[in-house]
């Protein structure tokens, strides 16, 4: 009983944080969207997310069906969205912003890089060992890009979760904040340049190790 007193004590505090940052982010135009969240057990078998019509569902995923007609929701609807219920904080993807997922490991490299660039870049980073890269709208990945499964871009029809959403086993968190660069993304072609120039070392460095076995 302790445990689920302070398990719904600590939702509606973690609700008060996203419905904030949610409602900030709407003024700044974002087109961000009420998620499914996790609840119930820990165990993979009997774990359930809610928030969908009152149903429980498989995975993160919008809240609304129809999510896609209800982007660029004003801020005053997007604070009544959070009034209830500790949403996943989600943002459509290929409105305002593009979102270029890649695995942690890759991830890194290439903030590395465009750290020695000098081209801060918002990065958002999972507790399933993604990293979410923001930019401007791209609209398609490079060829190099797009042919490798472990990158993906997330445009129009998608969507990306956002900091401070929960999962399973931890929560979404920045890795890098928009307001380390005044809110203004880079290009999309710089970063995916980076990225391919980080993917490219790699798979170099993988092959010299296979060369070497």
């Amino acid at each position: 009983m302790v445990d689920s007193e302070w398990s719904d004590s600590w939702r509606g505090a973690f609700r008060v944080e996203l419905r904030a940052e949610a409602i900030g982010l709407a003024w700044r135009g974002w087109p961000v969207l009420p998620g499914t969240y996790p609840t119930g057990s820990v165990n993979p078998a009997q774990a359930r997310w809610a928030g969908r019509d009152g149903v429980e569902a498989d995975g993160l995923m919008p809240v609304h069906e129809n999510w896609q007609q209800r982007i660029g929701t004003d801020a005053e609807q997007v604070a009544a969205w959070w009034t209830g219920q500790p949403y996943s904080l989600l943002l459509a993807t290929g409105v305002v912003l593009d979102a270029i997922e890649v695995p942690d490991e890759l991830g890194r490299q290439a903030a590395r890089a465009l750290r020695l660039l000098g081209v801060p870049v918002p990065i958002v980073a999972t507790p399933d060992g993604k990293w979410l890269f923001l930019t401007t709208v791209a609209g398609e990945l490079r060829a190099d890009l797009a042919n490798n499964a472990d990158v993906t871009l997330h445009g129009a029809g998608s969507w990306i979760p956002l900091p401070p959403s929960s999962f399973r086993h931890g929560v979404a968190h920045w890795r890098v904040k928009p307001e380390v660069c005044g809110w203004e993304f880079p290009h999309a072609d710089v970063v995916q340049n980076v990225l391919a120039d980080a993917l490219a070392g790699r798979v170099a460095a993988e092959r010299q190790l296979v060369a070497v076995d």
